[in-house]
């Protein structure tokens, strides 16, 4: 075969496959899944006390739970209730420990009635050494838990703060 052939080869294959190859390359854009009727609809919540880290931040095994209690109580968007059997939403938060001198937030929302689970949200903590420094981690990577919770819920964040 000659060179000007291979050449027209070689000039018809890149004006055929190029464009194909340019349209592989591009992102997909997938539209968001919807988000259930029962978080958005949900007036009243419950929310549990699980299983906490210890020692990593002051004020543990409980301060996770009482910090995220008073600030959706602060925030006024919903109604607290004491009894999973009245809330919209029971929502169950855990800390993870991740590693030496980090950990995850996950907060999982369940259908009140059905106790069947909806969603789950974690929130990274960020790593550290010193107490003064894993507790403001803390309280920033609850603040940003509770913000993406209340934006989920479509009610409006930082209500009240």
């Amino acid at each position: 075969m000659n060179r000007i052939g291979s050449g027209l080869r070689f000039a018809a294959c890149t004006l055929v496959f190029f464009p194909l190859s340019a349209l592989a390359q591009q992102p997909a854009t997938t539209p968001p899944g919807p988000i259930p009727r029962a978080i958005l609809s949900a007036k009243t919540l419950f929310v549990s006390n699980s299983a906490s880290v210890r020692g990593l931040y002051t004020g543990e095994p409980n301060r996770t739970y009482d910090e995220f209690y008073a600030a959706l109580r602060g925030a006024g968007v919903f109604q607290l209730v004491d009894d999973p059997a009245e809330a919209d939403l029971v929502l169950e938060l855990q800390i993870i420990d991740t590693g030496p001198g980090t950990a995850n937030f996950k907060l999982l929302i369940y259908e009140g009635k059905t106790r069947f689970l909806l969603w789950t949200m974690i929130e990274s903590i960020n790593a550290c050494n010193r107490p003064r420094t894993c507790d403001a981690n803390f309280d920033d990577s609850l603040l940003a838990l509770l913000v993406n919770f209340e934006k989920l819920t479509g009610k409006t964040p930082g209500a009240a703060r």
